[in-house]
């Protein structure tokens, strides 16, 4: 398997705020894709060290190496495809997505992979946190008290801040 040196990151929310860090800290040169007009994510992409941003629709100046597609918008899937390079892959990293449309064959030929990813352990989790605290990894929260739960949701899907919702009892 070929090194990733170029990644593209398709929904900058919660997760693509922390993983950006960690990318940048290992030398990748990171494409952020978000929500058409959303000028505040692609902003704040930029603060966190992204080689490029765009909104989903554009074309990234280079074709990289692999996509996480954080978003759960399964049209995104034959998007990705087309700006990786041969034997790249694309990942589906969220709880749900839309279905994926139907694509040429020719986006996926070269070897180019879809693959998924279902959950983090627990084990990933313990490895992951010290690596986190000596990297001095920033996230961007936005608490919303239980009862205001659904307001964190619609403010989530209007694009409404930048980094994660947590909710808090």
């Amino acid at each position: 398997m070929q090194e990733c040196k170029k990644l593209g990151l398709y929904g900058f929310g919660a997760a693509a705020h922390i993983l950006i860090q960690l990318a940048v800290f290992h030398h990748q040169q990171v494409y952020a894709f978000t929500r058409k007009g959303d000028e505040a994510a692609q902003k704040f992409a930029l603060e966190l060290g992204a080689h490029w941003v765009g909104d989903s629709s554009e074309s990234p100046p280079d074709t990289m190496d692999a996509a996480i597609i954080f978003a759960p918008s399964g049209e995104l899937v034959p998007q990705a495809l087309k700006h990786i390079r041969k034997g790249g892959r694309v990942v589906c990293a969220g709880i749900h997505m839309s279905d994926i449309p139907s694509f040429p064959y020719k986006d996926l030929w070269g070897e180019r992979s879809i693959s998924s990813v279902a959950n983090l352990t627990r084990q990933d989790g313990e490895e992951f946190l010290p690596l986190a605290a000596s990297l001095d990894i920033h996230t961007e929260v936005h608490p919303y008290a239980l009862e205001d739960a659904n307001q964190a949701l619609d403010d989530l899907r209007a694009g409404r801040f930048t980094g994660a919702a947590v909710i808090t009892l």
